[in-house]
């Protein structure tokens, strides 16, 4: 059974034939790819590699994980499915939210303009 491998912690230019090299020497590779950014183009420092095997991938874990590529140290280990794992709290507002503390209502008077997401007081008040 096909095993998912995380690999991170990637140099920034390790390429999937620096990967493909490695972890051949385990065994098959079904699958291999670095992570890049969308605008880039620059790896975002991890990809997955996909074993023939369960054994293979464990044997990558076992000889890749805490090693060295390129002058990095890796981690190696099994890919959780996507959305597992993630620690991090989710913004209630989701990505659609004003930042800086926009509430949608005009200034007060004698403040000028709200610059940097502030209240817009500060003028002089009767």
């Amino acid at each position: 059974m096909v095993k998912k491998l995380y690999i991170g912690n990637l140099a920034d230019d390790v390429t999937e034939d620096d990967l493909r090299a490695n972890f051949g020497e385990i065994g098959e590779i079904v699958s291999l790819v670095i992570i890049r950014d969308k605008i880039t183009g620059m790896s975002r420092g991890f990809g997955f590699v996909e074993m023939s095997t369960e054994q293979q991938a464990e044997e990558a874990v076992q000889k890749f994980n805490g090693g060295e590529l390129l002058g990095r140290t890796i981690r190696v280990n099994e890919a959780k499915p996507k959305g597992e794992g993630d620690e991090r709290p989710r913004s209630p507002g989701g990505p659609g939210r004003r930042p800086g503390g926009f509430s949608g209502q005009p200034p007060r008077s004698g403040g000028g303009g709200n610059r940097g997401g502030g209240s817009g007081g500060g003028g002089r008040r009767p």
